[in-house]
């Protein structure tokens, strides 16, 4: 019998198992060093990324994957499934919605595709694309993956910190006075996400005062049904985090993810978010 597919891009930080067990088809990002591009997750792995983030003189930079990246997916999956619902990092973040719109149209009457903005990104768009993806997995029509989908994506959220504005600010995303007053006085900003966009959400000294706020940020979203934890290069941060929101959230179901290439361009090692999704 076949089912509803459910499609996302790699900057959705999902466990990979959790993937694969779902059957959620990931389009990569590329990331790009000199004159050399990579797949996002195929060609370079989030080891092999972080690795050359920290030793090159060359800062990578990303683009979207292209409509055509998405049309062949999508004429894949219009051959064996009864529709497509296609969740993507916030548009106001990256083309990518808009590469998914446009490929849209190369289905043509074969399959129905849904393309939705998740107005988010990380965790948080793993946490959407996950909700629809156990939809359609139990069997659910396609107007019931892309009602969940869009129900999921109004109860996603993220807080987190950056340990340096450093790639915020060479990436463009932060104007360079800014993450030079932040190394100044010696502080980590914390980011959230609002109406898509990523937004200033405070100023903390250690990084035991920034968990202190992650904490709080899942207080007050309680109750939660879903939770990642997304890191990059600190694991034990990570795992002490989620010992701490062991309090509201059960320890055994809380997933810890590694940021992935598409996202880490911009945050660098040192990144520590808690992305949930409310009941």
């Amino acid at each position: 019998m076949k089912k509803v597919q459910v499609v996302t891009d790699s900057t959705a930080d999902m466990p990979e198992s959790v993937v694969r067990e779902l059957g959620v088809r990931v389009v990569p990002i590329w990331v790009r060093f000199g004159n050399k591009s990579y797949r996002d997750g195929v060609d370079i792995t989030k080891e092999e990324f972080y690795s050359r983030l920290s030793s090159s003189d060359e800062f990578p930079s990303t683009s979207q994957p292209t409509p055509e990246d998405f049309s062949a997916v999508y004429k894949e999956c219009a051959a064996e499934s009864d529709g497509i619902v296609s969740i993507h990092v916030s548009s106001k973040l990256s083309g990518t919605f808009n590469s998914a719109s446009l490929a849209r149209k190369s289905v043509g009457d074969k399959c129905p595709v849904e393309v939705i903005d998740s107005k988010a990104g990380s965790g948080a768009l793993g946490l959407a694309v996950m909700a629809a993806a156990r939809a359609a997995k139990a069997g659910a029509a396609f107007h019931e993956v892309v009602a969940e989908a869009r129900k999921a994506v109004g109860k996603v959220g993220l807080m987190g910190m950056v340990g340096t504005m450093k790639y915020l600010a060479r990436s463009g995303r932060v104007s360079k006075a800014i993450a030079a007053a932040t190394r100044f006085l010696n502080v980590m900003p914390l980011l959230t996400l609002r109406d898509g966009e990523i937004a200033p959400a405070g100023l903390v000294r250690a990084v035991s005062k920034g968990m202190d706020r992650l904490c709080e940020y899942v207080k007050k979203n309680l109750p939660v049904s879903e939770m990642i934890i997304v890191h990059s290069r600190v694991l034990e941060q990570a795992k002490q985090l989620r010992d701490r929101l062991s309090e509201y959230f059960p320890k055994e179901k809380a997933h810890i993810v590694e940021l992935g290439a598409g996202l880490g361009v911009h945050g660098g090692p040192g990144v520590l978010l808690v992305t949930v999704r409310r009941s």
